[in-house]
């Protein structure tokens, strides 16, 4: 007797069955195509018999049409005969072609076609014999037994072609009887082995849910705990950003108070001694002059010098002017750096100063990317309050770029993405090739107190 449980629990169980299955399954199909292919020559078989009995209905309705024609002398008893000429071949390349493969068949249509050949010459010849007024040697041929032998001939070529196609229909019934029964049989094993695999199935089931849910369990705890691993490092690298952020901007303040103090005062004081010489010296030489001249020029350029890369550093004008301010100082003189057409909408938002100095670094970092890359005519600055929140826009009309591809200003965009989510906001860039780039960012107000 089979062990169900030991079947039950082992690993070839399933493959077994679908094993079987497959077979069955092949069987049942061969014998699909074995009944398929059987009733196909049952109708091909039909199909022929249908124009062998057209066959020899056209060779009646000729002969009769030219026994009329003889005997009455009437033209219209020659339009069936010309239709029954007309259809025959037809009829015979149609039973050609299906006979092609079958040699027996061919040959019995062959000598058929012969028979037909000699009577449609006899019917040809008879009224030739009366069109030219032949009437003893037409009636002659008509009143001999020579047409009725030639009609006998035809049919029972016929019928012999005919009981043939009905053996050959026997046979192919036969085989559609017998792949029916073997369909049957393989259906009926296939239900039994259905019902077989359903059982095992059923058994399964329940303990097959059960270590699901076990998979389950294991699964949620681990994801629960990475979760928690991802949310913990996510704070320490947003916070780490936030500090690198906050230590940048102070290590750039200091190497502005640096500049400021120290590398201003040996300007100035330069620039002092210079004057004092000036005066002193009295009248000099056109070329002493010159010279004096020369280095007052170079140190007022080390003073402009100077004062341009504190303001890159710390912008003062941020801190002292306010945002708007300071912004429509940075937008002037990127426009007469970049000789670009810039249009501004400002208006006053209320941020924190680590949002302003956000705000202004990156539209400075955007007038960078637009100068090396961009190749615009025009660039358009926003900023204003929508939806509670502060957004910032510089968008330009240049070559843009495909923001799924890397590009060379992607470190760019990242540090911004990077400032603009220490301080709160979020960060979005569109652009298309030939459609221009737009980068935009909202950031958190300021609560009134």
């Amino acid at each position: 007797m089979i062990d169900v449980d030991r079947l039950r629990r082992s690993p070839f169980a399933f493959p077994l069955a679908a094993l079987v299955a497959l077979v069955m399954l092949l069987i049942s199909e061969t014998s699909y195509r074995s009944s398929r292919n059987s009733m196909d020559e049952v109708s091909e078989l039909s199909i022929a018999r249908l124009r062998v009995q057209r066959v020899l209905r056209l060779m009646v309705d000729a002969e009769t049409a030219q026994r009329g024609y003889l005997l009455t002398g009437r033209k219209d008893y020659l339009e069936p005969y010309r239709n029954s000429i007309e259809a025959l071949p037809e009829t015979m390349a149609k039973l050609k072609a299906q006979y092609a493969d079958r040699p027996a068949h061919a040959k019995a249509l062959a000598r058929l076609e012969e028979l037909i050949a000699v009577k449609l010459s006899e019917l040809v010849t008879t009224l030739d014999m009366y069109d030219s007024g032949r009437n003893e040697a037409w009636r002659e041929m008509l009143l001999s037994d020579i047409g009725k032998e030639q009609m006998e001939s035809i049919r029972a070529a016929a019928e012999l072609m005919l009981v043939d196609e009905a053996q050959a229909g026997e046979i192919a019934r036969k085989e559609v009887y017998d792949a029916l029964s073997v369909s049957r049989i393989g259906i009926g094993l296939m239900t039994v082995l259905s019902l077989l695999a359903l059982y095992l199935y059923l058994r399964q089931l329940h303990a097959v849910d059960q270590l699901r849910r076990e998979q389950r369990n294991e699964l949620q705890t681990e994801r629960d705990q990475l979760d928690r691993e991802v949310k913990h490092r996510t704070a320490e690298l947003t916070e780490l950003s936030r500090h690198l952020v906050t230590a940048r901007e102070d290590e750039r303040s200091r190497l502005a108070r640096e500049l400021h103090d120290e590398l201003g005062a040996l300007l100035t004081t330069a620039k002092l001694d210079t004057a004092r010489i000036k005066t002193r010296i009295g009248v000099l030489s056109p070329e002493a002059s010159e010279r004096l001249v020369h280095l007052n020029e170079t140190l007022n350029s080390g003073i402009a010098l100077k004062r341009r890369i504190i303001e890159d550093l710390r912008p003062s004008s941020l801190s002292n002017l306010g945002l708007v301010a300071a912004l429509e100082i940075q937008l002037r003189e990127f426009a007469k750096a970049s000789e670009l057409k810039v249009e501004s909408v400002l208006e006053p938002v209320a941020l924190r100063p680590e949002a302003e100095l956000t705000v202004y670094r990156l539209i400075q970092e955007a007038f960078t990317n637009i100068s090396k890359y961009a190749q615009a005519d025009k660039v358009v600055v926003s900023l204003q309050v929508r939806d509670g929140m502060a957004e910032v826009s510089v968008a330009d009309d240049g070559i843009g770029f495909e923001p799924a591809t890397q590009n060379v200003s992607a470190h760019g965009l990242v540090g911004m993405r990077y400032r603009v989510e220490a301080a709160g906001g979020e960060l979005s860039v569109s652009s298309a090739p030939g459609q221009g780039t737009r980068v935009s960012a909202t950031l958190p107000l300021v609560e009134a107190t």
